[in-house]
């Protein structure tokens, strides 16, 4: 029987959508076509990498998919879960939820900063990006059809931020086909740690033959294994302080709950409509990087901390045809916001040693009270960030079975950052904090709006049954702002002698003349600081161009008002395609692509704007399948990436970001998936990645790149990396392997044994390299103090190779499956990355003289579990 037509609810939808602000997805595919699989237990699965649904094995560029069934033989639940088994991924975190991910090598580090270069790595949740700056959403993975990782600049199609390659988290949709629905639930123990367990369950409502409802909750506590054990810091003149209070086993515990509802309507043969909305909250406590010098899985914490991450996206997606064209538009609107407080003493004991020539911080700064006593000058900071995002895209295709097709549209977004970091010393007076804000040290209070706009075009011709040509533009144009406050204070007191507020002493708690309020414009578009040196007028502060902030020290002063620093940039992307079957199942292709990451501000005003960095990417690659049991991909790619941008803590531990040289990126990547006999599949994947700079990287901007032009204080420059160091974080040799095997054991019962293991060869955890002891940082030296040299990547530490291994057995009666598990068996310290808190926090390494502490962020210790789940 016909559905009802509902042509003019179409129209409104289309008309409507195009101005709400809660829309969808930013590529929706279209229409499906006729595309066939064929045996998913090899992985060949049905993808839409390309816009259109294909089977994995015709799709000509490089990509990975983890279809419904592997992800639940692989009990993926997360992040980590997943990107295990994507070898050409790798990934930078501190806590959950602050991922900065990498593909291909294409890493500088150090970029997760909340007002950091954007992503090389788009995210995608359906057809909707979810690409965020300072860290890549934490999506739970239930009812998920399918993970596609598409390697590469994706540039023509997914434009800015997947420069280097594309993640795609693709969820189950409604469907009329019938009511179905399940649930799981897990119980863990963590060796060294606690116990965990998981939640979860969905439901598939038919409410007629052409609407349907699907819904699906859960919840997951990750048990702790890090320890804050008791500890003492001592500080010159006499202070110190012990953290009895804080002292707790297993501190680093995680709780995630949330849900998706989504609704599907046939308006009519030709057009549908998809509405959904998926909300999570996630809350962790403690610190997820132990501090190395105090043993394993250890820190000392002296302040309490947290990370809480909420975000919401709603979706809307209608999709139909104008003769045989298929018309797609596609939105979505997601707010986050993330809340911390984290522990800052590390800061406070590498600057005490630092200034131990003046008597550590007490005899050279002002920390001190109202009452004007020496106070501790232990830091905490509380932060937070509201993300706002929206994207809008419509796009056209013409019938996909023409031997010449195009598909076009036009994309706008936009996502905003309202950014606050306020570092607090309890009981610091008022007169030496950030003015109206007593207790703050410094504070960052900033709102970044980054926009992007493109019109994108893509056609193919067959030029014989078994030869096609594919080839893809897309103009783009981002307009990027940033206006706020960052800094110290001014102490609003009078000096006598000069008679105006702002001239007493001491300016602030650090004695900064400079920055902070200092450099805060005044009503005649001169800065507090000019006018207090350089007349004897009295200061006019403009009010605060961002709430929260005690004035507007980031910003350009133009026909008497403020208005935010701003970049911008347009330019066009390329992708050419060449791919040939020479026989069924057998696929050999060449790409010549280039993608991008837009520019930005750097958030100290003295630092110019960072620029756009490229990749270019040169890639051959086969895809063959035999017999249908065996399955082998594989690519060879070489890429240019063009002035990388980098970012690392400057001057006052203060992000900046620069380009560096241009990096060149060679490897090889392949995976495969075997199913020699019933019941047995064996599957792997592997890459090879070798990523070097081709340029000296500078410790100061030097266009020349021999390091000799001075700083822009006439500091000396010198060389940080040399030619040729190798990209960071990125293993250049990284593998996981597979082994499953499935029998009958009776009616309707299915034992299971599986196994899996993962390997990772060393990388640095830093760019930034010495030469004979000249290439280190010494931006956070004092004055009068000489020899003093950190080298961040030999302080810091490398990430050591490791090697971990999973085992799970289990059994499917009908409709209930139960399986017991292990994971890292061997109880391996696979450390994921490393870190230090501050610009001075390196310890000593490698005959370099350091104060600090480095932390290393490790996976999960072994973790023994049981698992259950049912269907109806």
């Amino acid at each position: 029987m016909r559905r009802k037509t509902w042509t003019p609810l179409v129209i409104a939808l289309l008309g409507s959508s195009a101005l709400a602000v809660p829309a969808i997805a930013q590529d929706q595919a279209p229409p499906p076509q006729a595309a066939t699989s064929g045996n998913e237990a090899i992985g060949d699965i049905i993808v839409t990498a390309q816009k259109r649904e294909e089977s994995l094995q015709n799709v000509p560029i490089s990509v990975q998919a983890l279809g419904t069934q592997k992800l639940e033989q692989m009990n993926i639940t997360d992040f980590n879960d997943y990107t295990k088994l994507l070898p050409s991924v790798a990934f930078q975190v501190a806590t959950p939820g602050t991922a900065t991910v990498y593909i291909r090598g294409v890493a500088s580090g150090g970029d997760g900063n909340h007002s950091g270069s954007l992503p090389s790595v788009g995210f995608y949740l359906d057809e909707q990006p979810i690409t965020t700056i300072g860290g890549t959403l934490d999506v739970h993975i239930y009812d998920i059809a399918r993970i596609e990782a598409l390697s590469g600049p994706q540039g023509t199609l997914y434009g800015a931020s997947s420069e280097a390659g594309t993640v795609r988290i693709i969820t189950n949709k409604p469907s009329t086909a019938g009511f179905e629905g399940g649930f799981d639930v897990e119980g863990n123990t963590v060796r060294k740690g606690g116990q965990g367990g998981v939640v979860e369950g969905f439901v598939n409502v038919p409410l007629n033959e052409s609407i349907a409802v699907r819904a699906v909750g859960f919840y997951q506590h990750d048990a702790g294994y890090i320890d804050n054990i008791a500890g003492t810091r001592n500080f010159l003149g006499g202070l110190s302080i012990s953290n009895p209070g804080f002292v707790k086993k297993n501190y680093n515990d995680v709780d995630t709950y949330g849900g998706r509802l989504a609704l599907g309507i046939d308006l009519s043969d030709d057009w549908t409509a998809t509405a959904s909305v998926f909300g999570q909250e996630q809350k962790s406590h403690g610190s997820f990087g132990y501090d190395t010098s105090l043993g394993d899985l250890k820190v000392q914490r002296f302040f309490p901390e947290f990370n809480k991450d909420r975000w919401v996206q709603a979706a809307l997606t209608v999709q139909g045809k104008i003769g045989n064209w298929d018309l797609t538009y596609a939105g979505a609107y997601m707010d986050r916001k993330r809340n911390s407080s984290s522990d800052y003493t590390d800061y406070a004991e590498a600057y005490d040693a630092l200034y131990a020539n003046y008597g550590g911080q007490a005899g050279y700064f002002y920390y001190q009270d109202n009452a004007g006593n020496t106070i501790l000058p232990l830091q905490h900071i509380d932060g937070s960030d509201h993300f706002k995002r929206v994207s809008q895209e419509l796009r056209i295709a013409s019938p996909s079975e023409n031997p010449f097709r195009v598909v076009g549209g036009v994309f706008y977004q936009r996502q905003s950052n309202l950014i606050h970091q306020d570092y607090k010393i309890d009981n610091l007076g008022a007169q030496v904090s950030v003015n109206g804000l007593p207790g703050t040290l410094w504070l960052t209070q900033q709102k970044r709006v980054d926009r992007d706009y493109a019109i994108f075009g893509e056609a193919s011709w067959d030029i014989t049954p078994t030869l096609t040509l594919t080839g893809g533009l897309r103009g783009y144009k981002f307009d990027n702002t940033l206006i706020g406050f960052f800094g110290f204070g001014r102490n609003p007191g009078v000096d006598p002698d000069d008679g105006r507020a702002f001239t007493a002493s001491p300016f602030n708690g650090a004695g900064s003349s400079r920055t902070g309020v200092a450099a805060c414009y005044t009503t005649d578009g001169r800065t507090l600081r000019q006018v207090i040196n350089g007349s004897t007028d009295t200061v006019k502060l403009l009010p605060a161009a961002v709430a929260g902030g005690p004035c507007t020290n980031l910003a350009d002063f133009k026909n008497g008002k403020l208005v935010p620093k701003r970049t911008k940039d347009d330019g066009v992307l390329y992708r050419v395609n060449l791919n040939w079957k020479p026989a069924e199942g057998k696929l050999l292709y060449a790409t010549w692509s280039k993608g991008f990451r837009p520019g930005g501000i750097n958030r100290r005003a003295t630092i110019p704007p960072y620029a756009p960095d490229f990749l270019v990417n040169y890639e051959v690659g086969f895809k063959t399948t035999w017999n249908n049991t065996f399955r082998w991909n594989g690519a060879f790619f070489w890429q240019d990436w063009k002035k990388f941008q980098f970012s690392f803590l400057g001057q006052n531990s203060f992000t900046e970001i620069h380009n560096g040289p241009n990096a060149r990126i060679k490897g090889i990547e392949t995976d495969f998936a075997w199913n020699p006999v019933t019941g047995l599949t064996l599957s792997g994947s592997a890459a090879y990645t070798d990523g070097k700079i081709r340029k000296n990287l500078c410790l100061f901007d030097d266009p020349t790149f021999a390091c000799t032009a001075p700083g822009p204080g006439g500091e000396d420059n010198r060389v940080s990396s040399a030619k040729g160091t190798r990209l960071p974080i990125t293993p250049k040799f990284k593998f996981s392997a597979t082994g499953r095997y499935e029998f009958e054991a009776g009616p309707d019962v299915k034992p299971y044994l599986q196994a899996t293991v993962t390997h990772a060869s060393s990388a640095a955890s830093d760019i930034r390299q010495s030469i004979d002891g000249s290439g280190s940082i010494d931006l956070n030296v004092p004055p009068g103090v000489t020899g003093v040299r950190f080298n961040a990547a030999a302080q810091q530490g490398r990430l050591p190779a490791w090697t971990t291994a999973d085992f799970a057995l289990g059994a499917k009666w009908g409709k209930i499956t139960t399986e017991l598990f292990v994971q890292n068996a061997f109880d391996e310290r696979a450390q994921i990355s490393r870190f230090v808190q501050c610009g001075s926090c390196y310890p000593a390494a490698g005959g370099f003289g350091g104060f600090g502490r480095s932390y290393a962020v490790v996976q999960t210790p072994r973790t023994i579990g049981i698992r259950a789940g049912y269907r109806f």
